[in-house]
């Protein structure tokens, strides 16, 4: 599986941000080979200089699949849509996504701490 992650600053003018949101949703839901998504609303920068606002995460069966759905107008116009509700102060990641399970990990994971 693969994700186009969007990295949202905080937004100049929050009012203008949260009114036309809701727009870019509904515009990047119909993007060819959409499996999910997921939304992130960042609390609090807990390490770091790069401040966050939000998080939304975009998921796709395979790379292919998201870089057509990037390139098909519905893309296209998704995201003129997010370029202009964040005034350009966002940041795109296309990226492997993988999942475990903590039973899982467990189960590899050594009985000393220390190596």
């Amino acid at each position: 599986m693969h994700k186009l992650i969007i990295l949202i600053e905080p937004p100049d003018d929050l009012l203008f941000f949260e009114k036309y949101w809701p727009f870019f949703l509904k515009q990047a839901e119909k993007m060819p080979g959409l499996v999910k998504e997921a939304t992130i609303r960042v609390g609090k920068t807990v390490f770091g200089n790069f401040e966050i606002s939000m998080i939304h995460e975009l998921y796709f069966e395979s790379l292919e699949d998201l870089q057509y759905a990037m390139g098909s107008s519905i893309g296209q116009a998704a995201g003129h849509l997010l370029q202009k509700i964040t005034q350009g102060r966002m940041t795109l990641l296309a990226a492997e996504h993988r999942e475990d399970h903590i039973e899982n990990i467990r189960k590899y994971q050594k009985d000393d701490a220390n190596p």
